[in-house]
């Protein structure tokens, strides 16, 4: 048989073919199905990780004036919801007011018995030498503080010190604010009704619950794409000696790389996540705490990168949106549609100058596997950096305590998107090799 019969037999399609579209075709549904969760539930948890961020950033917290006056108000509240005064307290408290009144008694006498020069002022004097004794007063002393203290610390007294001090404090709290309180108010009120929370501590909750679901299932699916990569990988090795099904099974191969590809630059590849996990110190012998406090939080596709790029008015960000875009988006699917052309057409078409190029030439302008370089460097440095800058906040004191949390990481589309390199880098040696062998 000539090798053009050869050729022809390898092409003719027949139930084998079907059999293999079909199997693969399943699997490549699977593989689309995992890949569409994925990237809907990596947009959903970019959301919610804005949502989290937006209620708890540190400038509606620990830079907050309004947040610092109701942390010290309920301090302040409840040191007078609770005040009562000790026996010690008393006694000490008498002792000082003893230690009063004996030197205002002591001032009062000096003054009038100092020298006088007027008339009147001579007879005070003696009107007071003859008819007050300074000693008796100054007996008499310790009984009048008694007196004092008892009617201070009576519950009554009690009770309307501690309405004055309520009133006064109430009125410098609302005396207390900043500009943030309008617009932290609404944000807030909007995003606990959008969550169905009554407050931030159930808002917290619910949405920490959430997010770790999202991260365990988003991973899963990732992990499931993957395989049904795998498995038409496995396909090759089985029927490496099968000819004939070597077209159907290259063509099925790039819808599954194309698949990879789309989810890989629209899924989240990178999240940075800086946070006080917790600030406190104590005050009148309680303590005041702010927890989770977002630093900064940026979580990013590639194609969301292109985007954010492209809508700078800086032209170098522009250009560098545009360059990413050509080479790392439109280059990779324009080099699988010249594959798939190349090994599906008719002679005339699959060596068409253009077709050959982009199939087996334009390689060396594909920056995909830089850009899965470039985002592991990219992850490395600022994880490095964000470490070394929360340390340096960390505090362990008797009284203050700083204690910081870095969440930047790699997310799932990051392992797509690099799966993808990789599938398509075994695609172009698999085309090279069967080309080579005139299989197609």
């Amino acid at each position: 048989m000539t090798s053009n019969q050869q050729n022809t037999a390898a092409r003719k399609f027949g139930l084998p073919h079907i059999i293999l579209i079909l199997g693969l075709g399943i699997l490549l549904c699977g593989e689309a199905y995992f890949g569409y969760r994925l990237q809907a539930l990596s947009s959903e948890q970019e959301q919610i990780k804005e949502d989290y961020s937006t209620v708890n950033n540190i400038t509606f917290g620990i830079f907050s004036v309004d947040k610092w006056r109701e942390r010290i108000a309920e301090v302040i509240n409840r040191q007078v919801s609770d005040f009562h005064m000790t026996r010690a307290q008393k006694k000490a408290l008498q002792a000082q007011v003893e230690h009063e009144l004996h030197s205002l008694v002591n001032k009062t006498v000096a003054e009038i018995n100092k020298p006088q020069k007027s008339l009147g002022g001579k007879l005070k004097k003696l009107a007071f030498n003859a008819m007050v004794n300074a000693d008796d007063i100054q007996a008499q002393v310790p009984a009048f503080s008694k007196t004092i203290i008892d009617k201070v610390s009576s519950p009554a007294s009690t009770k309307r010190l501690k309405n004055i001090a309520t009133s006064k404090l109430t009125q410098l709290e609302n005396q207390t604010y900043d500009s943030t309180y309008e617009a932290d108010s609404a944000v807030t009120k909007s995003l606990f009704s959008k969550y169905h929370v009554a407050g931030a501590d159930e808002f917290n909750k619910n949405l920490d619950t959430r997010l770790a679901a999202i991260r365990t299932v988003t991973y899963n699916y990732a992990y499931a794409m993957l395989g049904c990569v795998v498995f038409a990988l496995a396909l090759w090795l089985l029927m490496r000696n099968q000819v004939h099904l070597h077209t159907p099974l290259f063509v099925m191969s790039l819808l599954f790389a194309l698949i990879l590809l789309v989810v890989g630059i629209t899924a989240t590849i990178i999240q940075v996540d800086a946070r006080i996990q917790t600030f406190n110190f104590t005050l009148m012998g309680e303590k005041v705490a702010f927890d989770n406090q977002v630093l900064f939080f940026q979580s990013k596709s590639i194609f969301g990168i292109v985007k954010a790029l492209i809508s700078q008015t800086k032209p170098d960000a522009v250009l560098v949106g545009i360059l990413i875009l050509l080479f790392i988006i439109v280059l990779p699917m324009l080099r699988m549609i010249a594959k798939g052309i190349h090994i599906v057409s008719p002679k005339k078409i699959a060596e068409n100058r253009v077709v050959r190029y982009l199939a087996f030439e334009s390689g060396k302008w594909d920056m995909a596997d830089v850009m899965v370089v470039g985002i592991l460097m990219t992850y490395i440095g600022l994880n490095g950096i964000i470490k070394s800058q929360l340390s340096n906040l960390n505090i362990h004191s008797g009284s203050l305590n700083a204690i910081t949390e870095n969440n930047t990481s790699l997310q799932p589309g990051y392992i797509i998107f690099a799966g993808y390199v990789i599938f398509a880098l075994i695609l172009s040696r698999i085309l090279k090799r069967i080309t080579a062998h005139g299989e197609v």
